[in-house]
């Protein structure tokens, strides 16, 4: 299974200069640790963010490689969101980051 310093890597290339997000985006990976992303700023700082995604490293990656779905994540509780409004408007953007990470 890929390290926390891998999948942070993976997220920094793919949020490249600017994630896309306007917002701030955490995940807290179940303690293996987190990935804050604010603008093009990738780091494994648990601080405040608009949004929060709490999921297990596993199924990050598997959401990364596309045999996880966010709606069946949430709807399974494999995927816990902060706040569901904003998660939503934020969908085809995190769709767009998730599949620069495959």
């Amino acid at each position: 299974m890929a390290t926390l310093e891998e999948i942070t890597g993976r997220m920094k290339t793919a949020v490249g200069d600017d994630s896309g997000l306007g917002k701030s985006l955490k995940f807290n990976l179940k303690g293996d640790g987190f990935i804050h992303i604010d603008g093009g700023s990738v780091t494994n700082e648990d601080k405040p963010a608009d949004l929060t995604i709490t999921i297990s490293v596993a199924d990050l990656l598997a959401m990364g490689e596309g045999k996880l779905d966010g709606m069946t994540a949430v709807m399974t509780g494999k995927m816990q969101l902060s706040d569901m409004g904003l998660a939503m408007g934020l969908q085809s953007k995190m769709t767009a980051l998730f599949s620069k990470m495959a």
